[in-house]
């Protein structure tokens, strides 16, 4: 099983990792893979697996979500070293929690691998189908795309990434097939950026501290420096973009949603081919409809309790 330099979108790092690949045959060049990130025992102490005298906190459950995210790999069928190397837990801990996921009905086992069931997406329709955000966005969504003719998404901040709580794509624009759970790193997208600027310049410097910025193509901006200049700029216009940072021939504009009150609790952006609409097409015509769309989708959000 090979192990190479990959990066984690949860905490946008390189980080060694586990190709979850079951054969020798190399990807083709060019494409895009999901890696699971090896995690040390420190990274599982940091991940709040271990809480020493917490009484309340339940370490077996918190190990078996662990082990569910490690099947965010490229193959969807892992063994017990595999969830073992990719989340740092010990094999007799990993054995134990796919055999329990194994009686719920959450995995299947075929002797030698384990992969995840379809009962396991109860687990996210429970958010999306009683969250405020997901059910109220998805027809502004649909309506923006379709005059625009582009993808829309609405996405909130988690621990350094964006999160997809709601999409309408009219068509693929992403190497990377992009849906309702995706997660990406915050400083290189139109989304994260708009979240990010929304926030006190001191909380969002702190936010950017916390990760490592990488440059996923030759246009990603990864100094401190620049970046906060860029949430500067974002703050004082009302909106962020992205140009072909986070992948070639990939534009976006993004805005924040506020809710009644005028907290933020979201972002929203259109994305598209910048073969197709250049970065003056987007301000001049998306821009208006997104923040119509945002204002519209945030009139529906009553603060939370």
């Amino acid at each position: 099983m090979p192990w190479r330099s990959g990066y984690d979108y949860r905490t946008d790092r390189r980080v060694p990792c586990i190709q979850t690949v079951l054969h020798s045959k190399a990807p083709p060049k060019g494409s895009r893979t999901f890696i699971a990130p090896r995690a040390t025992a420190a990274d599982v102490s940091g991940n709040g697996l271990n809480r020493g005298g917490d009484p309340d906190f339940m370490t077996s459950l918190a190990r078996g979500l662990h082990v569910i995210r490690a099947f965010s790999g490229v193959d969807r069928r892992l063994t017990i070293a595999d969830v073992s190397r990719a989340t740092g837990l010990t094999r007799a801990v990993v054995r134990r929690c796919l055999y329990t996921l194994r009686e719920l009905g959450y995995a299947a086992n075929d002797g030698r691998t384990y992969s995840l069931q379809p009962r396991v997406l109860n687990l996210g329709y429970a958010y999306l189908s009683t969250a405020p955000i997901p059910i109220a966005a998805q027809p502004v969504l649909e309506q923006l795309s379709e005059q625009l003719g582009e993808a829309t998404s609405v996405a909130v901040l988690d621990d350094g990434a964006v999160v997809y709580v709601a999409r309408a794509a009219t068509r693929r624009i992403m190497a990377v097939t992009l849906g309702v759970g995706s997660r990406l790193p915050a400083y290189c997208t139109a989304l994260g950026r708009a979240l990010l600027a929304a926030m006190p310049p001191e909380q969002a410097a702190k936010e950017l501290s916390r990760f490592e910025c990488v440059a996923h193509t030759r246009f990603t901006v990864t100094s401190r420096q620049h970046l906060e200049e860029i949430l500067a700029e974002a703050r004082a216009d009302g909106f962020a973009v992205n140009d072909q940072e986070l992948e070639i021939g990939l534009r976006a504009i993004a805005v924040p949603v506020r809710n009644v009150v005028g907290t933020t609790v979201a972002a929203m952006n259109v994305s598209a081919q910048a073969s197709r609409v250049t970065r003056r097409e987007l301000l001049e015509n998306a821009l208006p409809l997104l923040r119509a769309a945002a204002e519209r989708l945030g009139s529906q959000l009553a603060p939370s309790r």
